[in-house]
């Protein structure tokens, strides 16, 4: 029999067997707990709408001027009026009073060329024009003496004649007094072209003064119209040449536009060539000014086509010119079938019309916006206006709830499917 001490360690010791009252039951608990988290979060995801996959476009700035639209064309903004400075004489340039963006007025000074050698040329030249001068002053006077003489001896042969009537002379002293008046004449006429070659002297070395100082106007640089300085293309200390093919040598001093002879020169196709015609109407844009459209008119068609491209150069000039447009900007035309208005050119919002849906007789706009980690789409009420090219012009209703205003570079719903609803939740589908 055991003892009444071993009765009572046993009831003291712990019992591990599986029959211990009380664990079993709050184990299993735990487990049916997190089964059930797992199926409820399961459910959940198998449960919850997936994104719809969209296309997407979006709301652009257009004019209603785009629906007379007939072509476009590209191009660049060119002065029809340009030039490359330069001299023709060659020295070393020693002033230059210009610099990128100075504006010219015809016959304006822009530099100075050394021109040491060219004054000592003219010094020569008029010195020789002197020289010319006093031959001249001194033939004139080598004739007056000669017309002296030459009357002196008319009126000895005079006397001469009327004595040898009387008797009084020989027939020799007449013949005397007629060779000294014929000698008189002789001298007269020698003394007359000694005049015209003084003269003519004079008119010479008058000439080489005036090459000389041609040349040295040469060595003046000056504006030949009024424009605004593009490119410097030489600095001070440089030598400049008529050509420059010598190493270390400049040709044209600097280049210089009339900014009063902007046109854009647009390749027009040649298939298309039969939309363009002489004074029509031109909306011009250029990427430089985005949002800015300026008119113009066609001002001539190049009689010729470039075989390698198949286009013809379209030249079109801006009816009223603006400061900011600058030669060699990147330039699209836009071949109008009619002048639009005022009202025309002011911009609306624009929309691709596959973007538009209908529905109960209105019209909407899915507008993708986003929320959170994820895009969802929000209806915002349009009413379709008119036929602006490829765009359909759209004129935004009062919007309710806090919305957003519709404005230009808002992402849309492009072909939306009948079944989305506002507020669903959509992805951008991969182009």
């Amino acid at each position: 029999m055991p003892s009444t001490t071993d009765a009572s360690l046993q009831a003291l010791s712990i019992r591990r067997d599986a029959n211990a009252p009380g664990r079993p039951k709050r184990r299993l608990r735990w487990r049916w707990i997190a089964a059930a988290a797992v199926a409820l979060a399961a459910a959940v995801a198998l449960l919850a709408p997936r994104p719809t996959e969209v296309q997407q476009t979006s709301v652009q700035q257009s004019t209603p001027s785009a629906q007379y639209l007939q072509l476009t064309a590209s191009g660049y903004v060119v002065a029809q009026r340009r030039a490359a400075v330069a001299s023709k004489a060659t020295g070393r340039l020693l002033e230059l009073h210009v610099r990128e963006g100075s504006v010219l007025k015809k016959g304006e000074l822009i530099a100075r060329l050394d021109a040491s050698d060219v004054q000592a040329q003219i010094a020569a030249a008029q010195a020789g024009v002197r020289l010319a001068e006093a031959a001249l002053a001194q033939a004139r006077s080598s004739l007056a003496a000669a017309q002296v003489e030459a009357r002196n001896a008319q009126a000895e042969q005079q006397r001469a004649i009327a004595l040898q009537g009387q008797g009084f002379v020989s027939a020799q002293a007449l013949d005397a007094a007629q060779r000294r008046l014929d000698a008189a004449r002789a001298a007269e006429s020698q003394a007359q072209a000694a005049i015209s070659q003084a003269q003519a002297g004079v008119t010479q070395s008058q000439a080489l003064l005036q090459v000389q100082q041609v040349n040295r106007e040469f060595t003046e640089i000056r504006a030949p119209f009024d424009g605004v300085v593009l490119v410097k293309n030489a600095n001070v200390g440089d030598i400049i040449t008529p050509f420059s093919n010598a190493a270390g040598s400049q040709g044209a001093v600097v280049t210089m536009a009339d900014l009063s002879t902007l046109e854009v020169e647009a390749d027009v196709s040649e298939g298309s060539l039969a939309k363009v015609r002489p004074d029509q109407p031109v909306e011009i844009q250029l990427d430089a000014l985005p949002g800015q459209r300026f008119m113009g008119r066609v001002a001539g068609i190049v009689p010729t086509v470039d075989r390698a491209k198949a286009t013809v150069m379209t030249k079109v000039r801006f009816e009223r010119l603006d400061p900011r447009v600058l030669p060699e900007m990147s330039a699209k035309a836009g071949f109008l079938s009619q002048a639009p208005s005022s009202a025309e050119l002011l911009p609306v919002l624009a929309v691709n019309p596959k973007a538009l849906l209908e529905r109960d007789g209105r019209h909407w706009l899915l507008r993708i916006e986003r929320s959170g980690e994820s895009d969802s789409v929000r209806a915002v009420e349009v009413k379709p206006g008119r036929r602006l090219g490829e765009l359909l012009e759209v004129l935004p209703q009062p919007v309710q709830g806090g919305a957003a205003p519709l404005k230009s570079g808002d992402r849309l719903v492009l072909s939306p499917p009948a079944t989305l609803k506002d507020g669903a939740r959509v992805r951008t589908a991969a182009k």
